[in-house]
């Protein structure tokens, strides 16, 4: 496998540090909110490198923080009457659900700020200790001047770096491009912890670095997250990391490309965001997460009502072609014949273009157009009707292929949104039909039509499409 390393601005073969166990560590939320569409994006990108490493044999440990300690967690607790405590774990618990609805598998582990408090503040001391940080009445800084290799992930020279928007901007640091590793409590009710330096909380770059030498050690293989987390908490993460541990962070970094309304970038902070939340009223999980793989992971993605409608239409084809295929599996006894079986050992030239695809730094663009191929190669050999024995071979290809990129799992909609009121009308219609009351069938049938299901009477019996 091949994989664009944003520290070396080129593709690279990917050669673990151990082939037991590959360790990967990608930023998660800070949980004052549902997540965005945005989020999402990250979300899924790198769940789905952790299912095609594991589809290919690999142990993967996978680590994802909660960032549940932050300004916007404590104001959001201001504003609602309720601890900060309390913000973090309703949201925490809301994201769960959202990544659960998108088939984002649980990390490892999902280390939270709080309860890491421990080995932060000795990250810090020791950072102290080495002379790559300052403290100044509570608050304590990271010296960037002092580590040489400071803007070597995001390509700028620190000579040219000045104090903006994405610094903050303090007179008390010895210079402005200097961050908080520590921050002294501002008001006697803002949540804390004591420290060598007085009652205070991290700043937001330092939980990472600890969390991840916690859990995966000095140098993981893989560190993950959205483009704009480059510069500064990425970059940041690598000077307190490799002056802390004298060893290099991270051999791959890996940034997924924004997602954007109108050729803007989507963020919180600019009020054009869409949760997923609000987006699952109107469309299933598969079809987000089938939406935000058919792009390649670092292009910009642009999200909109008719992008959204063009993924359901996609996802539908795919869905019917898994409907057929199931009905052709349990449709009778008819043996392989020997073109079936020939035309099913051709089907494995898919799988093997599928794997190119991902190994060619996670393509699931060109994976998802595979899928199209191997639907559209179906459909044409079951088109006069099949054997179940080589529909069952089919089915498990599409499964097999469709389970790695998360999308075509069983059950409600992931199965093409059968559920139990529609079978009813169509085993109704099934009876009407054989008691030749077929003012009744036809009725069903223009019921179903309405709901956007097709019915398709067959040899082998009823076959269901929806789209």
């Amino acid at each position: 496998m091949r994989i664009y390393n944003t520290l070396t601005r080129k593709k690279e073969e990917f050669v673990p540090i151990d082939d037991r166990e590959i360790r990967i560590y990608v930023c998660g939320p800070t949980v004052y909110n549902y997540f965005h569409i945005g989020n999402a994006r990250p979300f899924v990108v790198f769940d789905t490198l952790r299912k095609y490493l594991e589809y290919r044999g690999r142990k993967v440990r996978f680590v994802q923080n909660f960032t549940d300690i932050d300004d916007k967690i404590i104001n959001r607790a201001r504003e609602t009457g309720v601890t900060a405590g309390e913000v973090s774990e309703r949201y925490i618990a809301e994201y769960f659900r959202d990544a659960a609805a998108l088939n984002v598998a649980e990390a490892s582990v999902h280390p939270k700020v709080t309860e890491n408090m421990g080995e932060i503040i000795d990250f810090v001391q020791c950072l102290v200790d080495k002379g790559y940080a300052y403290e100044v009445d509570g608050d304590v800084y990271y010296s960037t001047h002092k580590f040489g290799d400071y803007g070597k992930l995001s390509r700028q020279r620190i000579e040219d770096l000045a104090a903006g928007a994405r610094v903050d901007v303090d007179e008390r640091k010895a210079d402005p491009l200097d961050f908080a590793l520590w921050k002294k409590r501002k008001r006697d009710d803002e949540v804390a912890w004591d420290s060598p330096w007085g009652m205070g909380r991290p700043g937001w770059h330092i939980e990472c670095s600890a969390m991840s030498k916690k859990y995966l050690g000095d140098t993981i293989d893989i560190h993950a997250g959205g483009q704009d987390l480059a510069f500064p908490h990425h970059e940041n993460e690598i000077a307190q990391s490799e002056a802390r541990n004298g060893a290099r962070f991270a051999n791959y970094w890996m940034h997924n490309g924004y997602i954007t309304i109108d050729d803007e970038k989507m963020s919180k902070s600019a009020g054009n965001f869409f949760t997923v939340r609000e987006i699952l009223d109107e469309y299933d999980g598969e079809t987000i997460r089938f939406f935000l793989l058919s792009g390649h992971y670092r292009s910009p993605v642009s999200f909109s009502r008719d992008m959204m409608e063009q993924a359901k239409a996609g996802l539908s084809r795919l869905r019917n072609a898994k409907a057929t295929l199931r009905h052709l599996s349990g449709a009778g006894p008819a043996a392989m014949g020997e073109d079936e079986r020939s035309a099913l050992s051709g089907m494995a030239l898919f799988r093997e273009r599928f794997i190119q695809a991902m190994d060619d730094d996670l393509n699931t663009a060109d994976a998802v157009s595979v899928l199209f191929e191997l639907v559209y190669a179906v459909n044409t050999a079951v088109r006069g009707g099949a054997s179940p024995e080589f529909a069952e071979g089919c089915l498990g290809l599409l499964d097999e292929l469709a389970g790695v990129l998360g999308i075509l799992r069983d059950g409600g909609e992931a199965e093409g949104g059968v559920d139990a009121e529609t079978m009813a009308l169509v085993e109704e219609r099934e009876r009407a039909r054989g008691a030749r009351d077929f003012a009744r069938a036809d009725e069903i049938r223009d019921i179903l039509k309405g709901r956007g299901i097709t019915l398709k009477d067959t040899p082998q019996g009823v076959q269901i499409e929806r789209g």
